[in-house]
């Protein structure tokens, strides 16, 4: 009997996601030279002991948690989905370990979906397009099964429960599309080519039964305006990704070319920056995340998403990978939908 081997891709984006996640977290709000005086060359910056994650893994794994209950029960559908999400929220919210500098975003949000006759649409921050959206989104790119449609329209609301601008939405949906892609074999360097046309098939598309009249918030319009906005800022943001990948020199902060992070289209970039830069080399891209002026958590942990979803389990050295905070549920999941 013949022995099928996979790359292991969920196990080696979400073991990516902590890595990066855990390296960046003594980094982030520090300039590159302040990183370089206290950690050394960047090219060899080490695991922090312990390997502590921050909200960032801990969204990502309450987002986890939280689709494959929904999966459980059936096909997935907004309903099915929506409850138990916003319970992991709820409870990442009230939790003792909920003290990783979380974003305001994140935490106001999550007290208004504790309230439980309050509608998710009226608990989301409708003009925030923080990065706390798409951070945590890779496992609606991994979770095998769902067709596109299912895939957009869940990453979609899971961004809207927290953060309801156009623009988070868009980019969580571009960044769940980025993993599956990398996941199933696509080739690194077309993938910006691939998201560019995903982005335009997308641009007027609302998804109504996902988003319900979430749109009717933000004044504009019409739903098909609403959500074109956010997908203009990423097309944008991903002509200057296309830019920068082939001018930008390995040694400058990659924050320079595509951003700070902060916000949704700039911690997919600059995180695919990272990743495109060192395809073939996935600390090396980690070190470079990590090694930023902006949101260098979030960007880390965007960057070994893609490259753990690219190259598999294997990327990941064990004497980092065996270190990092919740590393059983990592590989829970990461074996519940592996390719």
């Amino acid at each position: 009997m013949n022995t099928v081997v996979t790359k292991r891709a969920a196990t080696g984006a979400l073991t990516g996601l902590a890595l990066g996640d855990a390296l960046g977290f003594p980094t982030e709000f520090n300039d590159v030279p302040s990183i370089l005086t206290t950690f050394g060359p960047w090219r060899e910056m080490g695991l922090p002991k312990p390997a502590i994650v921050t909200d960032d893994t801990q969204m990502t794994l309450a987002l986890g948690r939280g689709l494959r209950t929904a999966m459980d029960r059936g096909r997935l559908a907004p309903k099915r989905l929506e409850r138990p999400v916003r319970e992991e929220f709820v409870d990442w919210y009230r939790s003792p370990e909920n003290n990783r500098a979380p974003g305001n975003t994140c935490l106001k949000a999550c007290h208004l979906l504790s309230e439980e006759d309050r509608s998710w649409q009226d608990a989301s921050q409708i003009g925030s397009k923080g990065c706390g959206a798409n951070m945590r989104v890779a496992p609606l790119g991994l979770a095998p099964g769902l067709s596109e449609e299912q895939r957009a329209g869940a990453a979609q609301l899971q961004s809207a429960l927290t953060h309801g601008h156009p623009t988070a939405l868009a980019a969580s949906d571009l960044t769940a599309h980025a993993v599956r892609l990398l996941a199933e074999g696509a080739e690194p360097t077309g993938l910006i080519g691939l998201l560019r046309s995903y982005a335009y098939e997308n641009r007027t598309r609302y998804h109504a039964v996902w988003l319900g009249d979430l749109w009717t918030r933000a004044g504009d319009p019409s739903p098909e305006h609403f959500i074109a906005r956010g997908w203009d800022d990423c097309l944008e943001i991903l002509e200057r990704l296309r830019r920068a990948v082939r001018t930008v020199s390995p040694e400058t902060d990659p924050c320079l070319a595509t951003g700070e992070g902060w916000i949704a289209e700039e911690a997919l970039a600059t995180g695919l920056l990272c990743f495109l830069l060192f395809v073939d080399e996935p600390l090396t891209a980690l070190r470079r995340a990590a090694c930023t002026s902006g949101d260098s958590d979030s960007i880390a942990c965007l960057t070994g998403a893609f490259a753990g979803a690219h190259l598999g389990a294997d990327a990941w050295p064990d004497a980092w990978a065996d270190r990092i905070e919740y590393r059983d549920e990592l590989l829970a999941l990461g074996a519940l939908w592996d390719l």
